[in-house]
């Protein structure tokens, strides 16, 4: 067994366990004491992409056997690396930037170790997601992460469908190619007043925390081209009942479908918004709309 100082204390690196190390996500000082220990004292380390790990290594002075361990060969690996724990290895399992296991398929790892009863235990540090949620200026008693939104136009409309009915503060992923498309999609889920935090290049010399609506967002980046990678912090919905379209409570369930298919709803988002107006079920205007 290796034992490692650490501000007068020994910290155990144990057998057979598999330590969560946090990288930074852009400020290289931001690897703990506490890390570059664990890294250093490990029997390998497990990395989403081996050659930028092996930068952030290299700046520290480590030398250690690496394997790849990403989305796209996270089964069978993921069963390697079991094997070796099984057998008394100790292992570190680190991303290209940030926490393991938020968003990562070190989620699959972790839960294969779990049900084969070997250790995990974590080394804190950076996270993206928390970082951008602290700087947003946004509610953070109660907030949700949602990484990245689904491409498939399909389950895209769900999950946005879904988050029109959230009420903690959410949080999002986003690469610069698709910002003004997810933009888009928000404000007409949502609403141009909705307010969001667009942070990027967090911890970087670069680094800029944009508080705005969403309306203005669109309007902003309709001039920029977005650069960098995006947290995108978005403000919670009410919990008040929706009014009426435009306030008008006596409008039948016809006209108030018809309302909201005239903004582009699809058929399915028009009955669910109605519904909510007018504080029926979707089941009692489906019905009303085919005549029952």
């Amino acid at each position: 067994m290796k034992v490692m100082g650490h501000d007068g204390e020994k910290n155990q690196i144990r057998e057979g366990t598999l330590y969560l190390v946090s990288t930074p996500i852009g400020n290289l000082s931001d690897l703990s004491e506490r890390a570059r220990k664990v890294l250093s004292e490990v029997d390998f380390i497990a990395a989403e992409d081996t050659r930028n790990s092996l930068r952030l290594l290299t700046h520290f002075g480590i030398s250690k056997p690496m394997v790849s361990y990403h989305e796209h060969n996270r089964r069978e690996r993921g069963e390697e690396i079991a094997l070796r724990l099984e057998a008394g290895e100790s292992c570190a399992l680190i991303t290209d930037a940030g926490t393991p296991a938020i968003s990562d398929p070190g989620e699959d790892l972790v839960a294969l170790c779990a049900s084969r009863g070997i250790a995990v235990t974590g080394v804190p540090g950076a996270c993206a997601m928390i970082t951008a949620l602290t700087l947003s200026g946004l509610p953070t008693a109660r907030f949700t992460f949602e990484g990245f939104l689904p491409v498939p136009k399909k389950e895209r409309r769900e999950r946005l469908s879904e988050l029109s009915e959230e009420t903690r503060t959410f949080i999002l992923h986003e690469a610069p190619h698709k910002l003004r498309t997810t933009l888009d999609d928000l404000t007409r889920t949502l609403g141009a007043d909705r307010r969001i935090a667009l942070c990027r290049e967090l911890t970087k010399l670069n680094e800029e925390v944009l508080r705005m609506t969403l309306g203005e967002a669109v309007s902003y980046y309709g001039e920029r081209e977005p650069r960098g990678e995006y947290v995108l912090v978005v403000e919670g919905g009410s919990k008040q009942k929706p009014s009426a379209p435009g306030g008008d409570a006596t409008m039948s369930v016809e006209d108030t479908v018809a309302y909201y298919l005239k903004e582009g709803k699809s058929r399915n988002e028009a009955i669910k918004a109605a519904a909510q107006a007018l504080g029926l079920s979707r089941k009692e205007v489906y019905d009303r709309m085919i005549g029952q």
